[in-house]
């Protein structure tokens, strides 16, 4: 490992989590009585769209996968696309998945949508700008040895720690929450972990 990408991975993800607490304290300054709590379904697109807009920037401004090939603006503007189709069909699978594990179908599905969108921001993205939408590199990657970069490594650690804390964000939902903050407090555990879990997994990529 170059010490010039792993300083240049480190600056990269300090500056997601930075994103995420923009998206915390920015909105409040143009919307009337935001909080995160009160108006947590704001606060879930807004910190998809400063997480996705930093990907996009950093990763086309560091260049981690550098290509000899010039491709012409067709290529571009296809591979955008199917980028934008792949995190779409992103979004509906894992809002399916979180109704087959026992989300209300209809009941809160916007809430259930946007956690899919959250996720998918955490997960699908970084692999859209690291990997682009090659299937077949999506699979090496998440393939037991089957990294060969510090980037791939990094993306594989933080897509991980996003689903585990997403399903440790679900532990405590069939308990009993009787008081109204408690049922407040409930709908967000699963979107905090899935936030703070993959921030603790970059420790193991840096050192």
């Amino acid at each position: 490992m170059k010490d010039t990408d792993i300083k240049r991975l480190l600056y990269t993800h300090l500056l997601c989590i930075f994103s995420i607490i923009l998206s915390v304290f920015i909105p409040s300054l143009f919307l009337e009585n935001f909080s995160i709590l009160e108006t947590h379904l704001t606060w879930l697109c807004i910190c998809s769209g400063f997480v996705t807009a930093v990907n996009l920037v950093l990763y086309l401004a560091v260049k981690p996968n550098t290509s000899s090939k010039r491709s012409s603006l067709s290529h571009k503007v296809t591979r955008f696309l199917k980028c934008c189709v792949y995190f779409l069909m992103s979004c509906f699978s894992f809002h399916v998945i979180f109704v087959l594990y026992g989300a209300p179908l209809i009941e809160l599905a916007l809430e259930t949508f946007l956690f899919a969108v959250i996720l998918s921001t955490f997960t699908t993205v970084p692999c859209l700008c690291l990997l682009g939408p090659n299937l077949k590199a999506w699979l090496r990657v998440f393939s037991r040895n089957g990294v060969s970069s510090i980037w791939e490594n990094s993306l594989q650690m933080t897509t991980i720690s996003s689903f585990v804390g997403a399903w440790l964000g679900a532990l405590p939902i069939p308990l009993d929450w009787e008081r109204p903050w408690q049922m407040t407090v409930e709908r967000k555990c699963s979107i905090c972990r899935s936030l703070h879990v993959p921030c603790m997994g970059l420790g193991p990529v840096i050192r």
